[in-house]
């Protein structure tokens, strides 16, 4: 007794096997038909996965895109409101010490040296060491290792 032969039905699902009533005279051409078959379906669901990657990374795209103008929106209206706040400060300063324009003076330089100190900050984080992926190299180095049991 032989076992049945399986078909493809590509007009509604072409990724489900389905038995026919045919069957043929030797196994070996089932396994080879089998074979081929899987082969098909691997790559058909290949091909879905990749349509499905594609979808999700549009869509983040769109997301990030969305997400970006919002905060560039609140970056020009944060920087307005730094401007109005900074004036305030030297008005007030002005009131205390009786000159606008010294005032005006102290509370920009105050300013730029903290704006110089958050940068030098940054820059020290932002070092050209930090932004080599050295634990995927790691990774990347072991993984011949571990194919062979060599951990």
């Amino acid at each position: 007794m032989t076992p049945p032969d399986f078909t493809t039905d590509t007009t509604v699902d072409p990724h489900v096997i389905r038995p026919t009533a045919q069957t043929t005279g030797t196994s070996g051409e089932n396994i080879v038909d089998l074979l081929k078959q899987l082969t098909g379906q691997g790559s058909h669901l290949a091909e879905q996965q990749l349509n499905l990657i594609k979808a999700e990374i549009r869509e983040s795209a769109a997301e990030m895109k969305v997400a970006a103008g919002a905060m560039a929106g609140a970056a020009v209206v944060g920087i307005a409101g730094l401007g109005v706040l900074l004036m305030s400060f030297a008005y007030l300063l002005a009131d205390a010490i009786e000159n606008l324009g010294l005032a005006t003076l102290i509370v920009g330089v105050a300013t730029l040296v903290l704006a110089f100190i958050l940068y030098r900050r940054a820059a020290a984080k932002m070092s050209a060491t930090h932004l080599a992926p050295d634990r995927s190299q790691r990774t990347l180095q072991r993984t011949p290792d571990a194919v062979r049991g060599d951990l």
